[in-house]
């Protein structure tokens, strides 16, 4: 498995979790306006768990740049 399919696939997982939704297929392309209950709450809880899971921490800027899950998988992979 590559890197880059295990940081889909961990991202997915949280993703699951924080919308408590087992059928959240993630594409790079996806924003928060594909994902219903994806609104400024949920995006803090989403943020705190990706740096949970991938054992990291965002600057306050980081929080908000990521335009898409292709962003963020690009960031969470270097």
């Amino acid at each position: 498995m590559t890197e880059t399919i295990k940081t889909h696939e961990q991202l997915e997982e949280v993703f699951k979790a924080v919308f408590n939704d087992d059928s959240i297929q993630l594409e790079d392309s996806t924003t928060a306006k594909d994902i219903p209950g994806w609104d400024s709450v949920a995006h803090i809880n989403l943020m705190l768990s990706v740096e949970q899971s991938f054992g990291l921490q965002f600057s306050g800027d980081q929080f908000s740049d990521f335009e898409n899950i292709g962003e963020l998988k690009a960031f969470l992979s270097r």
